[in-house]
């Protein structure tokens, strides 16, 4: 099982990705088409068109890390639709850990939950040294 800090959220390409791309490539896509911040920490998953390979892309505060994951027989099902229009869908941790070990939750309701509206982005202005004391 998977298990992620509450800090850390989870968000998967709504399209098809080339599998051969990489940790420069997927990091343009996260940076560049979905205005993320790679070293934020949040985990970012991609699905190749046979759906039959995912990829997971994330920063462990020293560099890019990917976790490849190819499915011998059948295919991941993505958990949750994309509204039109959308390059990415945020979903729970629990929901990929499931997703990647092949439970489709298609047909499954979500009990009534508490949750958490989505957060602003936070700015990171740089902080000032405090003066040294002599």
């Amino acid at each position: 099982m998977l298990t992620l800090p509450s800090s850390v959220r989870v968000y998967m390409a709504a399209d098809a990705t080339d599998m051969r791309r990489s940790f420069d490539r997927l990091a343009a896509t996260v940076e560049g088409a979905f205005g993320f911040d790679i070293t934020e920490g949040h985990l970012f998953v991609f699905i190749n068109r046979k759906a039959d390979q995912a990829k997971c892309l994330f920063w462990d505060r020293t560099g890019l890390c990917v976790l490849h994951k190819r499915l011998e027989v059948g295919t991941f099902s993505r958990v949750r639709d994309a509204q039109s229009g959308a390059l990415h869908v945020e979903i729970d941790a629990a929901e990929l850990s499931l997703m990647l070990e092949g439970i489709d939750l298609g047909g499954a309701k979500r009990k009534k939950r508490f949750r958490r509206g989505p957060r602003e982005r936070e700015s990171h202005e740089p902080v000032e040294p405090s003066p040294e004391i002599s």
